[in-house]
């Protein structure tokens, strides 16, 4: 029996063919600097990719049992992909690392580092990105105005490049989120946790599969999930108008009996006021609308993902088994 401690990386991809051998070429270097001390995995989780990444995946699990895969059926978002890759992960750590080799695999000895001392999560800290300024800036703000909002502190610059002890791993497999939101659910579980800050690379090959539109939905993910902020910014505003109308009316009444003010129609602001009111009620409404969203997701408790196909050889027949992973939500066909 080896006595080397098994790490996990997780890698979530999508439509990330030309990425997967340069992927694996700088893993296998980090793991040969790395042999003496620990054994590896890598567990790729497929959002149902169509340009092949997953038979590049098998290609190379055919000449190296260390490579487990697991293909969804159909795309079920990056933060699941990530879960479901923890869930599957067998290691007494994992490491998440993105597949456009934008966080660098050679970062991992210092992570291990980290880990031994005695931190059961490592995440790391973007100290520059590849980005317009436009982005960067945006990106920033949104890290600290989670935080500011969060009922929990949250680390600010930090994506998904993350390593987590078994301890952690044991959570999220109990985790049971129809929308989770992993960078805040992690921060918030405790345990020591620290940062190290990195500089972003590049992508080399192929486009980002994360649209602008995708960027707007995880943040909103972000604050509804660790935030009822939302929620009290609706109530204080309907509490302030309400306020206003008392005040305003009572104004009125005072001048038109004490002081005699003789007031003209006003058609515009009775106007103005009114489609303000539509306009209040519309868009608080909407904030209540995606909280109750979320509730009717969680309550018809779909599966987080559904396995297709896998290639495992820790698994006995583990292509045509059923494989049932996590809590209730997930599922395997």
């Amino acid at each position: 029996m080896s006595d080397r401690r098994l790490i996990s990386v997780v890698v979530p991809v999508l439509n990330e063919r030309e990425n997967i051998v340069p992927l694996y070429e700088r893993l296998l270097r980090v793991f040969d600097g790395l042999s003496d001390r620990y054994e590896f995995e890598i567990v790729f989780t497929d959002n149902h990719s169509d340009d092949g990444t997953f038979d590049e995946i098998t290609r190379l699990a055919t000449t190296d049992s260390r490579i487990r895969a697991f293909r969804f059926s159909r795309n079920f978002g990056f933060q699941r992909s990530i879960l479901e890759g923890y869930r599957r992960s067998r290691g007494d750590a994992a490491i998440q690392l993105d597949a456009d080799l934008q966080d660098p695999p050679e970062l991992l000895p210092e992570f291990l580092e980290r880990w031994e001392a005695g931190n059961e999560v490592v995440y790391g800290v973007r100290r520059s990105r590849p980005e317009s300024w436009v982005m960067n800036v945006g990106r920033k703000a949104f890290y600290r105005l989670i935080d500011y909002l969060s009922e929990d502190p949250l680390p600010w610059d930090a994506g998904d490049f993350r390593l987590i002890d078994r301890r952690v791993l044991d959570v999220l497999a109990r985790l049971d989120d129809a929308q989770p939101y992993l960078r805040g659910t992690i921060a918030a579980l405790g345990f020591n946790q620290v940062g190290i800050e990195y500089d972003r690379d590049a992508r080399t090959h192929g486009t980002s599969k994360f649209s602008f539109k995708q960027m707007l939905a995880l943040s909103l993910d972000g604050i509804l999930n660790h935030s009822t902020v939302p929620l009290r910014i609706a109530t204080y505003t309907g509490l302030l108008v309400s306020v206003t109308i008392v005040i305003g009316l009572a104004v009125f009444i005072v001048s038109r009996l004490v002081y005699g003010a003789e007031w003209p129609p006003g058609f515009a602001t009775t106007t103005t006021l009114l489609l303000a009111s539509i306009a209040l009620n519309a868009l608080f409404l909407g904030v209540i609308g995606e909280y109750l969203g979320r509730i009717y997701k969680q309550v018809k408790r779909g599966p987080n993902t559904i396995v297709e196909h896998m290639v495992d050889t820790h698994e006995a027949d583990a292509v045509s088994r059923p494989q049932p992973t996590g809590p209730e939500r997930s599922a395997s066909v």
